[in-house]
């Protein structure tokens, strides 16, 4: 084991590594935020801002790492429109190897340490019904704002690429991809499509030195005065041949034109000629955020699991 040190480019890979490992037996084991592409997207877009707040600890058995634990401490947001939001609690991202599953209490003692005196929040997979066990033992509760028709918890799904339909798009919009489109373009698709956002050029360049970043594979839709109206990021982990979409936005004038659907079945093709027989996509699951979810589910994905928010009050 190794201290509450920062989390490092060095420290992701190696949380990939766990991910794919686990993403070869038990997919629906990895956890909210620990899968191959939420790891580098959080880790490239984030570090330069927030890095100074990111303590994380590892565990390893022999040279393979078995468990580990990310906390999000509190911190303050400034987006681009110049408003600020001060994040009060902390959350964790963390993963066990289910063949060390025990270290679960470990992990949660760590994080309780290093968040001590804060309200904490976790969403571990809803099926790791050892590990629920093990954090309402410490005190975790279900996060009932965070289980809402308009809460935060997410639902996970995926589809293979065996049949995937030809892309349909509006007169006028082409596909670009983020090495045509260059890098202002590609920021300002985000900012637009998220607005708003404290997603910036500094951000970018650190979701482009990310370990599975390729930019061939983060898609953007042109429209004909030259905007760039929707955009995603794919995530190809070649180990399993599965690729995970994050993010997926449009921009707000340009939405019900069915550009997202289209820009995700021309992924969905690209990423398959690259070797993809599997795909994957997350979104908010409560009924109050329909949207995205009844896209996916048009486009032939299907639930694999969600997350199971909980909390600890101080």
């Amino acid at each position: 084991m190794t201290g509450a040190e920062l989390v490092t480019a060095a420290d992701v890979r190696l949380m990939q590594g766990l991910a794919q490992r686990i993403t070869a037996g038990r997919l629906d084991l990895v956890n909210s935020e620990a899968t191959f592409g939420e790891l580098a997207w959080n880790w490239g877009m984030g570090h330069a801002r927030r890095g100074s707040t990111w303590p994380r600890r590892l565990w390893f058995d022999g040279g393979d790492l078995v468990a580990w634990g990310w906390a999000y401490l509190p911190h303050r947001v400034t987006r681009g429109d110049g408003s600020v939001k001060d994040v009060t609690g902390a959350n964790l991202v963390y993963q066990v190897d289910p063949g060390h599953a025990g270290l679960i209490d470990e992990v949660i003692d760590w994080f309780d340490g290093v968040a001590a005196g804060v309200e904490r929040t976790v969403s571990p997979s809803a099926v790791d019904k050892f590990a629920l066990e093990r954090w309402a033992a410490h005190g975790y509760q279900p996060d009932q704002a965070a289980l809402a028709d308009n809460g935060s918890w997410h639902l996970y799904t995926e589809r293979d690429l065996i049949e995937v339909a030809e892309p349909v798009l509006p007169p006028g919009f082409r596909f670009r991809d983020a090495g045509e489109a260059g890098p202002e373009a590609a920021v300002q698709a985000h900012v637009d499509a998220w607005a708003p956002s404290a997603y910036s050029a500094e951000s970018y360049a650190g979701v482009q030195q990310t370990p599975g970043y390729r930019g061939d594979l983060h898609l953007l839709v042109e429209a004909p005065d030259g905007t760039m109206a929707s955009s995603t990021i794919m995530w190809f982990d070649e180990v399993n041949k599965t690729a995970e979409f994050e993010p997926v936005g449009t921009h707000p004038d340009y939405r019900r034109l069915g550009l997202g659907r289209a820009m995700m079945l021309h992924g969905m093709r690209r990423v398959r000629d690259a070797g993809a027989t599997h795909m994957t996509v997350a979104c908010l699951g409560g009924s109050g955020h329909p949207k995205a979810w009844g896209l996916y589910r048009s486009l032939g994905f299907r639930e694999l699991t969600r997350d199971a928010p909980l909390i600890k009050t101080v």
